[in-house]
């Protein structure tokens, strides 16, 4: 096993700037790194972050979750396990897949997609990101679960504290602080709205979890309010950077680009691609319950482990040419991306597989597809600069782009 002092740092600077070198150093020399400041084994290989999500010995638990994330969202469906994590699951799953997905949050998907591309689509030229990606999926959550969209503001500013607590991995006391904080305010924001709904139930997601029955099994207020939370920053941040990183690649790419225009079923495939090749999430953290040998070496029991999602996705004994984003590349299923069987990590993989990953799917779609029918001719506009920001999530800070005016 290698220490952490013959690779830059994932605290570093040079680090958070780009990541995809020393992730290559990782895999290649140092697979297993024990890394001091964040207590935690860093693995890199795609082999080792899979063995380590799918699970299939009982050796990895979600405890590191009792202090990583249950300080904002308090506690989550990510902690639990055995029978309570399957029936809480079954409690949330079906919303988030098959007649519920298309029949009831399809149209609130479109709608929400529509009306924020109809605020600059006469205009002539945009920033995909400030004016729709950091918008749209928070705005599609609040619609599901019947929340004021008025209060947009208050939610983005509440997931990107969390995110920004998950994301703390230098142990900064003000952003510790902030997120602290957002997990009261939320709670004092929800609870209300809570014990109003279980009275006068509605065809919204809070009014489903609300009135939802398994073996006998209700979901608390606390239940409630701690998946509303998590979904929040989950479906939130992720789908804003994932959406970012589709339209940064294909401008990047134009050629590609031209492609999708052409043939939409080509989404799918850019998707697939973008959490491939620029994942929202770059690192995911289990616990081992067990001591535990990878090809790097053996982590002992009770350690945190920081499996590089970001790393792995770029592995070169998975992926032929890792490093190039090409939507056609036939050694990434598309057919199975979205669901549990998928070959990529971006969403985890085993029990704990995101259950947001078909309404993730869902949004990129529309919101690709929206987005390429209302601004013809897009292409970058001066200053460009895909570059990504963040080291626990990742996404472009910006994208500026023209295209020709539409009127709505």
């Amino acid at each position: 096993m290698s220490t952490a002092q013959q690779i830059p740092d994932i605290l570093s600077p040079e680090f958070a700037t780009d990541p995809y070198p020393a992730y290559r150093i990782m895999r290649e020399h140092a697979p297993l790194i024990w890394h001091e400041a964040t207590q935690s084994y860093i693995v890199s290989r795609y082999e080792d972050v899979e063995y380590v999500f799918k699970d299939r010995h009982g050796e990895f638990t979600t405890e590191n979750y009792d202090w990583q994330i249950e300080p904002v969202h308090g506690k989550t469906i990510l902690q639990l396990s055995g029978r309570e994590h399957a029936v809480r699951r079954a409690l949330v799953a079906p919303a988030f897949r098959g007649s519920d997905l298309q029949e009831k949050f399809l149209p609130v998907i479109e709608g929400n997609s529509r009306e924020l591309i109809d605020a600059f689509r006469h205009t002539g030229s945009a920033d995909l990101v400030a004016d729709y990606a950091t918008r749209f999926p928070v705005n599609v959550i609040a619609d599901m679960l019947g929340l004021d969209k008025a209060d947009h503001d208050r939610f983005h500013g509440w997931y990107t504290s969390v995110i920004a607590f998950l994301g703390n991995l230098a142990g900064d006391p003000e952003v510790a602080a902030a997120g602290e904080r957002t997990r009261v305010e939320f709670a004092e924001y929800m609870f209300p709205i809570i014990r109003e709904r279980r009275e006068n139930l509605g065809d919204d997601l809070l009014s489903t979890l609300c009135a939802a029955e398994v073996d006998g099994v209700r979901m608390s207020d606390e239940d409630i309010k701690s998946f509303c939370s998590l979904l929040l920053a989950a479906g939130g941040e992720t789908t804003d950077k994932a959406i970012g990183g589709i339209f940064a690649n294909l401008l990047t790419h134009p050629e590609q680009l031209e492609a999708v225009r052409r043939d939409r079923g080509l989404i799918d495939r850019a998707f697939a691609e973008t959490l491939r090749y620029t994942p929202p999430v770059h690192m995911i953290m289990r616990q081992s319950a067990t001591e535990v040998t990878l090809s790097g070496g053996t982590i002992p029991a009770g350690a945190t482990v920081t499996c590089l999602i970001g790393a792995a996705n770029r592995d070169g004994s998975r992926y032929r040419d890792p490093d190039r984003f090409d939507i056609f590349r036939d050694d990434l299923n598309t057919t199975t991306a979205f669901s549990a069987a998928a070959d990529h990590l971006a969403f985890a993989l085993g029990r704990h597989f995101c259950v947001g990953a078909l309404l993730a799917r869902a949004e990129v779609e529309v919101g690709v597809n929206q987005l390429l029918d209302a601004l013809p001719g897009l292409r970058p506009a001066d200053g460009f600069d895909p570059a990504e920001q963040g080291v626990f999530t990742r996404g472009p800070r910006s994208l500026p782009v023209r295209f020709t005016p539409s009127a709505a």
